[in-house]
């Protein structure tokens, strides 16, 4: 057999940039040459080489098992396919270095520029196909797939932007009000993207659930698409820092709103964490006003969103957006684009939420400060 030295090579040139080095250049040239061998690793596995072996391997119960087994019969091919020199040249990776691949991903998407996105975009799909390659990869891979799209949307932008310098070399010819928004940015885009999507496997099983929820909560039941750009609708999935659910609640949140996340886990219980995300989005929108900016601040942090607004004097998502995060802008187009596919409605006449007898729990979510939001960072739930 032979060792697949071009697909490494062009991967790893192509990611191992200047900017990128600059940028990360101890941990994430550390990280991306050890999850790009893995994936040669897994193409040697699902080429014949075991996958008999695989098929009647004991099945595991966790995720974690199924991932170790697959590292372990990988750390079997490497040593026995893969050539001294390369063996001398790189470690094989762990679980642990996949995890931390993801988590690094996860933390640039909180502040990450697209044109660093874009840079993970060609490994982040290598991963994906990893993951779902074995059992137990689901609950990572249901996390980063509906995140690739961000991923791809970086990459063009990034793109463009490198073609319009290359065109216009003097950048004081042309002033930031005269840029057009990308088109990554707008609700058309991704309403393009979303209208050639096959409908989540798992949406017959869990909308009606989703939306008696919701509708118990007095928020419209179109939002409960928000959980296909979450988790794809998996109520297992879960993110490289905690995040876990089809609303993907971190513990802190999770935990004001009356989810227990101990054994069992209640964020992975459809009906109660499609419950607490109802919950949330309706103390947000009576914060905001506005469906866009409540889907921001459930992204982003109410915290970041509101103060935003504040130094901006807005009240509007567009007027602000562009002092978000890169996945914000795209994550609140991309939400009200698959509300608008899925439910052939004008995401942006839903209603307001209807007043409904509200328990203590949720009084008390809205009154204190939450150290996390549900997606990634802090954010307050005050001034109601």
């Amino acid at each position: 057999m032979e060792w697949s030295n071009t697909i490494f090579k062009n991967d790893y040139e192509n990611l191992m940039s200047d900017r990128f080095i600059d940028k990360n250049m101890g941990v994430m040239e550390k990280l991306l040459r050890q999850i790009t061998l893995s994936v040669i690793l897994i193409g040697l596995a699902t080429s014949g080489l075991a996958v008999e072996e695989a098929k009647n391997a004991p099945a595991v119960s966790e995720e974690e098992a199924s991932l170790n087994g697959l590292l372990q019969m990988g750390q079997q091919l490497w040593e026995e396919f893969a050539p001294p020199e390369i063996q001398e040249e790189y470690e094989f990776p762990s679980l642990e270095n996949i995890e931390e691949f993801l988590a690094l991903l996860e933390a640039d998407f909180v502040n990450g520029t697209p044109e660093e996105l874009a840079l993970y975009s060609s490994q982040a799909n290598l991963a994906l196909s990893t993951l779902r390659e074995y059992e137990g990869g689901d609950v990572l891979a249901d996390w980063l797939e509906p995140r690739l799209d961000f991923l791809t949307a970086a990459s063009q932008i990034e793109k463009t932007e490198t073609a319009s310098k290359d065109e216009e070399p003097d950048d004081n010819l042309r002033s930031p009000e005269s840029s057009p928004v990308p088109p990554q940015f707008t609700h058309q885009y991704w309403v393009d993207i979303m209208s050639k999507r096959a409908l989540p496997k798992r949406a017959p099983r869990y909308v009606p659930i989703f939306k008696r929820a919701f509708e118990a909560e007095g928020v419209p039941s179109a939002l409960i698409w928000m959980s296909e750009v979450e988790s794809s609708m998996n109520p297992r999935a879960k993110s490289p820092v905690g995040a876990r659910g089809p609303f993907q609640f971190m513990p802190a949140t999770a935990e004001r709103f009356g989810l227990r996340i101990s054994f069992p886990d209640e964020r992975t219980h459809p009906a109660k964490s499609a419950k607490a995300a109802a919950s949330y989005l309706r103390i947000l929108y009576k914060r905001f006003h506005s469906w866009p900016l409540a889907l921001a601040a459930y992204n982003a942090g109410e915290g970041r969103v509101g103060r935003a607004l504040t130094a901006a004097n807005v009240t509007t998502f567009e007027a602000v957006a562009d002092t978000l995060p890169t996945e914000t802008r795209m994550y609140v187009p991309k939400v009200l684009a698959t509300v608008a596919v899925r439910e052939s409605i004008d995401p942006f006449k839903l209603p307001a939420p209807q007043e409904v007898r509200t328990s203590s729990i949720d009084r008390a979510a809205a009154l204190v400060l939450v150290g996390y939001n549900t997606a990634k960072g802090p954010g307050e739930l005050n001034d109601l």
